[in-house]
């Protein structure tokens, strides 16, 4: 990904001190004197540009989603791209931030991050449902909502999954043995379209069911 202009900024050093420390220590022991001791400026200097540290935690929730949109950007503009979802597997962009992601996410914040991984991940599906044999019984947004949780499995269960295959996970080595799963998993299900039928008419009806009144998207 492109470096951002913002990164060279005083406020960016705070940003993403902020991040680091409010990964490493949690948003309650991590103190605006020890973000602008990481950042080497002032605590005055950190309240001039963002006031409090929950507006600062508000920024770099911020900061995170507009990162994601930019590698959305680039792998839509980049020919070699064409039908990866490289959104669903933006694990290595967090490398650097996983530490607050993870906790972010428990703690039930970063929904600005998470958000776009939905709105994002819809986008993908609309290209995707177009390839589809069968139509969706479910909308995209559902779809796309879980598929965000999913793509974020990896961040939040970092130690085991690196412990299990053997290689850190955000190492080069690491990376490209996921990106090999992941092409693995998505381009052979375990299960046919006819046996997801089958399956899906045995389970109750409910607030999921088409004939319940859920608009599927267009």
């Amino acid at each position: 990904m492109s470096p951002d202009p913002e990164d060279l900024t005083a406020r960016a050093r705070i940003r993403d001190a902020a991040l680091r420390l409010f990964g490493e220590e949690g948003f309650d022991r991590a103190t605006i004197r020890d973000i602008a001791h990481a950042a080497g400026v002032s605590s005055g200097l950190v309240r001039h540009h963002f006031g409090s540290k929950e507006a600062l935690r508000d920024e770099c929730d911020a900061y995170l989603a507009r990162a994601l949109e930019r590698l959305n950007d680039q792998v839509r503009t980049d020919p070699s791209a064409e039908g990866v979802n490289y959104v669903a597997v933006a694990t290595s962009m967090f490398g650097p931030y996983r530490k607050y992601v993870a906790r972010a996410l428990i703690e039930g914040r970063a929904a600005p991050l998470f958000d776009t991984m939905v709105d994002l991940g819809a986008e993908w599906l609309v290209e995707v449902d177009k390839q589809r044999p069968d139509p969706p019984e479910l909308s995209r947004e559902a779809r796309a909502t879980v598929g965000a949780a999913q793509s974020l499995a990896v961040a939040l269960l970092y130690e085991h999954v690196s412990r299990r295959l053997g290689v850190d996970v955000l190492s080069p080595e690491g990376a490209d043995l996921l990106a090999r799963i992941g092409l693995d998993l998505h381009s052979h299900p375990t299960i046919s379209p006819d046996e997801a039928a089958a399956l899906r008419n045995r389970l109750p009806k409910g607030a999921g069911s088409p004939d319940e009144g859920k608009v599927l998207d267009d």
